[in-house]
């Protein structure tokens, strides 16, 4: 499956945007569940950026299996 996002990490301003555009939504419990279930399946496919390295470009990710 193709993802857009490559990593997880996402800057403090985009978190701020992304709650700021769904405060105020109600949701029922079951709404939230699959939306839970959803979003777990989603991110278990991203990986976490290596902040250990200098190296601010972003490759894209290998989804071929080959290294």
């Amino acid at each position: 499956m193709e993802y857009k996002r490559q990593f997880r990490n996402l800057p403090n301003e985009v978190k701020q945007k992304i709650s700021a555009s769904t405060k105020g939504k109600a949701k029922s419990s079951t709404h939230k569940e699959h939306i839970r279930q959803g979003m777990l399946k989603y991110w278990s496919g991203v990986e976490w950026r290596d902040r250990s390295s200098e190296n601010k470009d972003v490759e894209p990710l290998n989804t071929d299996g080959s290294m």
